[in-house]
């Protein structure tokens, strides 16, 4: 029976980050395509609350896919990334007269697949 290609060499995938699926799209979408090395020099540099949380994520991308293909971290790039929404806390603000205004604090899911050059 034949392997067949799933479109990765390795994957990764963070769930249930507190942070909104639209701001961490603006961080993932900085690193999607570059190599590995190049992603995560970008990703020292970036003051966003994901920005940390990726490095670390595509770390371990990359890990797996030394381990797993033995396949060195330079020949890698971020070939897909992606963010998907998670769960919603929904709470809600006292606001005057009795009322109150829905909040809703929502988490994400990050998944990065890496792939050879």
């Amino acid at each position: 029976m034949a392997e067949t290609k799933k479109g990765y060499l390795s994957k990764a995938q963070l769930s249930n980050v507190h942070v909104s699926p639209r701001k961490a799209r603006l961080v993932v979408d900085m690193i999607r395509g570059k190599s590995v090395a190049r992603a995560i020099e970008q990703l020292k540099f970036c003051d966003k609350k994901t920005a940390p949380l990726l490095k670390k994520l595509i770390m371990s991308a990359a890990a797996n896919a030394k381990d797993k293909h033995s396949v060195g971290v330079d020949e890698l790039y971020v070939s897909r990334a992606f963010v998907d929404a998670g769960r919603v806390l929904k709470r809600s603000l006292p606001r005057a007269q009795g009322r109150a205004t829905p909040l809703r604090k929502r988490h994400s899911t990050i998944t990065v697949h890496l792939d050879e050059f």
